[in-house]
């Protein structure tokens, strides 16, 4: 058993080769995965079982929805995914993936503002809105912003030291962690989720935020594929140099597997991201012209009644 997280070459010395059944033997206990979906998961299903109780309906969807981002962040930093992340850049690119994307926006599909906002008690309701209407939840709220730091953050995550250093350092590669799936939430949140967050904008703009993502994801798939210089420096080179040589693949070979793992894994999940956003538009189309279809009845109604009421005394003094 490894150490999960940790980016000392010495820790992973031991790994066998990475296939399927390592995956699922080279499990870690890293405590912060740990705590953070215990608490995550324990918290969501007290709210439910909460609603439950008073007779309220909470979607199945959405708690499925929950499960599957906490099932995906535990998986992607306790399993053999993360034993590996700091051996193969290909492992961690898939990694990258889980955390930037499937995580964020199952979780924003599970939609935890709105479950805390129907079972906390008053004052602590109160505390939550107050955050939400806050200068600062407006601010990390803003779509161009969300827009720009998820777009940028992978280039400054691999061309710039931070990638070498969460490497060679255990506390930036678990900030490193948390920074994917931050920057991941600030982005689909606001646009596939059904919170009451500041930053939500109308379904057409929503869509053009969603088709902006996919070539930035390409493009850099593509360009590290294209590197001459190697991610991490000499840091994968060096694992040659140890019991980890007799298996692992040609680092160049390994990093470009990785950009085309991004490049491909970005587009599918994108696809995915895209075919969300649009049955959530057509649902909310089809809610509003139910909504005007309801007020047009009332407003045919409220008509007739008026006429009913101007004709019936003049009928009468007829009679």
């Amino acid at each position: 058993m490894v150490l999960v997280g940790s980016s000392a070459a010495a820790e992973v010395e031991n790994l066998p080769p990475f296939d399927a059944g390592a995956l699922l033997s080279q499990w870690g206990l890293a405590p912060l995965p740990l705590v953070v979906t215990v608490w995550a998961g324990g918290l969501y299903l007290v709210g439910v079982l909460a609603l439950r109780r008073r007779g309220d309906h909470w979607p199945v969807g959405r708690s499925i929805a929950w499960g599957i981002g906490l099932a995906a962040f535990y998986l992607a930093t306790s399993s053999g995914l993360a034993a590996y992340d700091t051996v193969l850049v290909s492992a961690h690119m898939v990694q990258h993936m889980v955390l930037s994307m499937i995580v964020p926006l199952s979780l924003a599909l599970g939609a935890p503002v709105t479950l805390a906002l129907r079972t906390l008690p008053r004052r602590l309701r109160g505390w939550l809105l107050t955050l939400l209407h806050s200068r600062l939840a407006k601010v990390l709220g803003f779509p161009p912003l969300a827009f720009g730091l998820y777009v940028i953050s992978p280039w400054a995550l691999y061309f710039t030291g931070w990638y070498d250093a969460s490497l060679r350092s255990t506390y930036v590669h678990e900030m490193m962690h948390v920074h994917l799936v931050t920057v991941g939430a600030l982005f689909f949140w606001p646009i596939v989720g059904v919170d009451p967050l500041p930053g939500r904008v109308a379904h057409p703009f929503r869509v053009l935020l969603t088709v902006m993502t996919l070539p930035f994801h390409a493009f850099l798939g593509v360009t590290i594929m294209g590197q001459t210089t190697l991610l991490g420096g000499d840091w994968y080179p060096s694992l040659h140099e140890g019991p980890l040589g007799a298996w692992l693949p040609d680092p160049f070979d390994d990093q470009k597997l990785a950009g085309g793992i991004l490049w491909g894994a970005g587009d599918l999940v994108g696809l995915v991201f895209f075919v969300v956003l649009f049955v959530q538009w057509v649902r909310s189309s089809t809610q509003e012209a139910r909504r005007e279809d309801r007020r047009l009845d009332r407003l045919e109604r409220q008509q007739r009644l008026a006429a009913t009421e101007v004709t019936g005394p003049d009928r009468a003094r007829s009679e």
